[in-house]
């Protein structure tokens, strides 16, 4: 049985998705202040977090960037602010979901079932030894999910590795941001893809000397991007 932690100190909210996600047969566990919550995230072992980001004690930002610092387990940021910079922070810190309140609890449950799949086919898939992906001075070894760019190795989260070898294994052909969303967080985007927006951003930052002129990932304005060969 899958074991999620919500850190959320809204009680109602709290105790609601943990009903919706208890049908769906998962173990739940609510914290409610920010700085038990870390503790709890870092001391003990879930398969995915659901994380609000107003708490008191420690906001969600600080958590996240200390979860990930230590461990790769999955994490949704919940909010009641709609405000894009909220998202970006998020994903930048190494979030692999946002939601903005209020969100259907049956959408919560669907959204922590995938990423939960996902993050099952990443640890336990009979990947080969040392598959590895070089293109000029780009390397993606698959096996140890490691990247390099010239020789130096570049920290990726679990979504920014997943979308750049998804395109370097597909170059020359032109995605949408739409067809993106769909094949790396294996759900609609339900008008959320400023999420691949946000991802493509800290890729670039990562592995192209300027991000103004890509080597690698090219914008192709009014349709999304392709990985240049």
């Amino acid at each position: 049985m899958s074991k999620i932690l919500i850190i959320e100190d809204e009680t109602a909210i709290a105790e609601l998705e943990k009903d919706y996600l208890e049908l769906s047969n998962f173990d739940v566990t609510i914290e409610n202040d920010g700085h038990k919550g870390a503790a709890m995230a870092l001391e003990q072992e879930f398969d995915l977090i659901i994380l609000d980001i107003m708490l008191p004690g420690m906001d969600g930002f600080n958590i996240c960037k200390m979860i990930r610092e230590k461990k790769n387990t999955p994490i949704i940021m919940v909010s009641a602010k709609k405000d894009d910079i909220d998202k970006i922070r998020g994903f930048g810190l190494g979030a692999d979901d946002y939601m903005t309140k209020p969100f259907s609890p049956s959408e919560l449950v669907a959204r922590v079932k995938a990423h939960l799949a996902r993050y099952k086919r990443l640890t336990t898939s009979g990947v080969p030894q040392n598959e590895i992906i070089e293109i000029r001075n780009l390397k993606i070894d698959k096996t140890a999910r490691r990247v390099y760019i010239n020789n130096e190795e570049k920290i990726f989260t679990t979504k920014e590795f997943d979308l750049l070898t998804f395109l370097a294994e597909h170059p020359n052909h032109v995605y949408s941001k739409e067809e993106l969303f769909k094949e790396i967080w294996e759900m609609d985007s339900v008008g959320d893809i400023a999420t691949v927006t946000v991802h493509i951003k800290k890729i670039r930052e990562k592995i192209e000397k300027s991000s103004s002129k890509p080597q690698y990932i090219e914008t192709i304005w009014g349709v999304g991007y392709r990985f240049k060969i």
